[in-house]
């Protein structure tokens, strides 16, 4: 049997260049044979009870990048009051050439209504590649054209997508890729479809404060779409990729005048956060709890990072429903109230905020977990029955640079909607009160 590329290669560069595809043929002979119609042995649009259908749905076709997820997109209404979608697309480029990503569209899979689109600058700084550059925290250039996904290479896509009205059942994405081959071959546009992804359909989980008081503070480096530490935690964790910080928040308290601290930077009693209880924001059971590392002494400079069992620091990890965990992290050192196997109540003391762990200011680290452990987990969204919406941190002012900012007042407007909100998530630097009256 001889073997070679079928003739559609010749017409598809990129396969060519890429994908080597064989096809077996017979010996060629000297008179050509006759083609004639086969006769269909059934009707095929009707196949026999209990026999699935066969053949290939017209709708196939090669696609030069794969797709997959690393979470089921699951929804929470945020405080702007549209329903966010946070997850992730991993792109793998299964040609040997270089492929560009032109435009990713997010659809309801049953409508066909264009939920999310991104193309141009938008959608080069909500990617980058897996193990590439990607700059520190907040600094991906929104004017920086999209980079070609090199050959065997993966590039993620940090998808939020916002919109009104009740989630899909499903979603699927729309794809324009462009392929250049080298050596000045002519270029190739690839417009596809890929198949459906499912939508969680079960509510966001509603948790009462996590926080003790009537302070106004403020959620740090949250959902949904900026380039955080959390929303952007890619880690590669016992074989797989997890964003295990998705929907996490860091909660610092501010004063009357938006400082979350006042004096010498350098001293963890310097932050208004610093030593305020944390409590359990629903029934449960504690299924880990830690206490005695110490908290950073190298204020303003960051820490080193600690070993990955160390990352959370003192912390507590409550069970409130089955896959349904709340971590509690970088508590005080010696403030730890509880211990694995205690049952806690909605409103009890669980420790401190402080600054153990990867940590360089005092604050409290508070997210949902899928398991009892923060590394390897998934992170889910969730949603607060009560709170008022007070306003916003207008600039990126994080944990590491909380204590150099030259300035101890945040930059803040008022929220132009400000007042008490029901199952709804914070957004990215909102400011709340935790209180309902």
């Amino acid at each position: 049997m001889t073997r070679r590329r079928v003739g559609w290669v010749a017409a598809v560069p990129w396969v060519a260049a890429g994908l080597v595809l064989a096809a077996c043929t017979s010996a060629p002979v000297a008179t050509p044979t006759p083609v004639t119609t086969p006769t269909p042995v059934a009707d095929a649009t009707t196949p026999p009870t209990g026999v699935p259908p066969g053949g290939i749905d017209p709708a196939t076709r090669f696609t030069p990048l794969t797709v997959a997820t690393m979470t089921t997109p699951a929804p929470v209404t945020g405080t702007d009051g549209k329903v966010h979608l946070g997850y992730e697309l991993l792109l793998t480029n299964a040609t040997g050439v270089p492929v560009r990503l032109d435009k990713l569209e997010v659809l309801d899979a049953d409508s066909k209504k264009v939920l999310s689109s991104l193309s141009g600058t938008p959608l080069a700084a909500d990617s980058n590649l897996i193990g590439g550059p990607t700059g520190d925290e907040g600094t991906t250039d929104p004017t920086a054209p999209a980079a070609p996904i090199p050959s065997s290479a993966t590039a993620v896509v940090w998808l939020d997508v916002a919109f009104d009205g009740t989630p899909p059942v499903a979603l699927v994405h729309h794809i324009v890729s462009v392929i250049s081959p080298p050596g000045g071959a002519p270029t190739s546009t690839v417009d596809y479809t890929v198949d459906r992804i499912p939508v969680a359909q079960n509510p966001a989980v509603v948790l009462g404060p996590p926080l003790q008081g009537d302070g106004e503070w403020y959620a740090s480096d949250g959902c949904c779409a900026d380039d955080t530490h959390h929303r952007r935690g890619l880690a590669p964790l016992n074989g797989r990729l997890l964003v295990a910080q998705r929907f996490a928040v860091d909660w610092y308290l501010l004063d009357d005048q938006h400082r979350t601290r006042v004096g010498d930077p350098s001293k963890l009693t310097s932050y208004l956060s610093y030593d305020k209880p944390a409590i359990a924001a629903a029934d449960g059971v504690v299924v880990d709890a830690l206490d005695g590392l110490p908290e950073t002494t190298a204020l303003p400079k960051p820490p080193k990072i600690p070993p990955i069992t160390e990352t959370v620091g003192n912390h507590v990890t409550v069970m409130v429903a089955p896959g349904v965990y709340l971590l509690y992290a970088h508590f005080k050192t010696g403030t730890v109230a509880v211990q694995r196997g205690q049952q806690v109540k909605r409103g009890d003391v669980l420790g401190h905020i402080g600054s153990s762990g990867n940590s360089t200011t005092p604050h409290l680290h508070f997210q949902v977990m899928t398991t009892g452990t923060f590394f390897p987990t998934d992170s889910p969204p969730y949603a607060f029955d009560c709170f008022q919406m007070v306003g916003q941190v207008t600039e990126r002012v994080w944990d590491d640079v909380l204590g150099t900012y030259p300035s101890e007042v945040l930059p803040y407007v008022a929220a132009p909607n400000p007042g008490k909100r029901t199952d709804q998530m914070p957004l990215d630097r909102n400011t709340v009160r935790f209180t309902c009256g």
